[in-house]
């Protein structure tokens, strides 16, 4: 299925939202509990699995499973634009971050991304799991197990929590990086897990026992602060945990 073609602009600075622009006709897919604001004219609909309408009923029972064991919800919400003029909506992300526009045709029609960075996109895209294949990213990957894989040929919008990084690796390149800081990446470049090398490091360096290697050709996307930490340091913060209250 092609995805719709849309338009948007993404404002803020560390707080960010994008809005999209739909033309009559025209709709977009958002993750539950990304909507911003929407302007009269567009209706909003609830369906079963990523709404890209692949595969029939079947399809949807199978997109609906694949977004559960990413942790997302069995449904997507449906923004389609019923009015006669060009209608905006907007969609904003719930931590601090960069909204990180992708359009999937040019970057080869499939994109792994972490499983709780999808945002929103341009309705047709199709939402489907990726596990990786090496016993050692499946055993100790942790955040960076099992990613969602993105397929289309139109826009998605992702979230990366912090600063983004975004890299192109060359073939044979290597960079080694936490494997929660990994937001999305091409499949052309290969993920694996890699132990730090001494124990003391690994015991004391608090930077846990394994490092996600990333290995070129392609582009890669990194964040700074990924959801799973940030909910780690504000827990540690908490008054029953230790933290103080004020």
């Amino acid at each position: 299925m092609t995805m719709d073609v849309i338009d948007y602009q993404v404002f803020g600075d560390d707080m960010q939202y994008v809005e999209v622009e739909l033309g009559p006709g025209e709709a977009a897919v958002g993750e539950a509990g990304a909507l911003y604001y929407m302007q009269d004219g567009i209706e909003m609909d609830t369906v079963f699995g990523d709404g890209s309408d692949r595969g029939g009923v079947f399809g949807s029972l199978l997109g609906a499973g694949k977004r559960l064991l990413t942790g997302a919800s069995l449904f997507t919400t449906v923004f389609a634009n019923q009015a006669d003029g060009r209608r905006k909506v907007a969609f904003a992300a719930a931590t601090p971050g960069k909204i990180v526009p992708l359009h999937l045709l040019e970057l080869g029609g499939v994109i792994y991304a972490q499983k709780d960075s999808f945002l929103a996109g341009a309705k047709g895209v199709s939402l489907g799991l990726a596990w990786q294949k090496r016993i050692g990213a499946g055993l100790f990957g942790g955040e960076g197990f099992v990613m969602q894989k993105l397929e289309g040929d139109g826009y998605v919008f992702l979230h990366a929590g912090g600063a983004l990084s975004e890299m192109q690796l060359r073939p044979g390149e290597t960079l080694r990086v936490d494997a929660g800081c990994v937001a999305a990446y091409q499949p052309g470049v290969d993920f694996d897990i890699e132990y730090v090398g001494k124990l003391k490091s690994a015991l004391f360096g608090g930077e846990g026992l394994f490092f996600a290697r990333l290995t070129g050709p392609g582009r890669v996307w990194l964040q700074s602060l990924p959801l799973a930490r940030l909910a780690d340091r504000l827990a540690a913060a908490m008054p029953r945990a230790g933290g103080e209250s004020k």
